[in-house]
């Protein structure tokens, strides 16, 4: 597997936030600030939003 542009950014955000906990509701408001800042990032973050809450729904597919 390759290494993406973004592997950085999450690399920065693990270093420097890996130790914090937070809540999905912390997680989604600041989702929905990051997309009223930069609107053009409102299909990304909505399909990532999306996923993480089905990761679930995988498990049982199985």
């Amino acid at each position: 597997m390759g290494v993406y542009f973004t592997d950085r950014g999450i690399e920065e955000l693990a270093r420097r936030r890996g130790e914090e906990e937070v809540s999905f509701e912390w997680l989604a408001e600041q989702l929905r600030t990051f997309t009223d800042l930069n609107p053009d990032f409102e299909v990304p973050v909505e399909r990532l939003a999306t996923w993480l809450a089905r990761l679930d729904d995988e498990d049982e597919d199985e």
